[in-house]
């Protein structure tokens, strides 16, 4: 009678259903999110948004290079490491032309 005990309906309560499992809706999703931090990176705030691009990029692939890609995740790590780079050189850039009024 004592069903609270692990005896319950569901065998393995973490296999399924969690928030960040490694299928599902949750691995486009982030690939979606990256896509946008790196497109909006372009913009504004490269030097932030392409490597939280770059993560998403990542995680969205599953952490790994192996096996079938997600394209807005590919396209994501790669727009975030383009934006990264740019930001970077434009501050290397911004530091050392002393920019000015005159």
């Amino acid at each position: 009678m004592m069903a609270s005990f692990g005896h319950g309906t569901r065998r393995h309560p973490r296999s399924r259903g969690r928030t960040w499992s490694r299928t599902g809706p949750d691995r486009a999703t982030l690939g979606i999110i990256g896509l946008v931090c790196a497109v909006a990176g372009f913009f504004v705030l490269g030097i932030i948004l392409g490597p939280v691009a770059m993560v998403c990029g990542w995680l969205a692939m599953g952490r790994t290079w192996a096996g079938s890609r997600p394209v807005p995740a590919l396209v994501a790590l790669v727009l975030g490491a383009i934006d990264t780079l740019l930001a970077i050189i434009w501050l290397a850039g911004a530091g050392t032309m002393g920019y000015g009024m005159f």
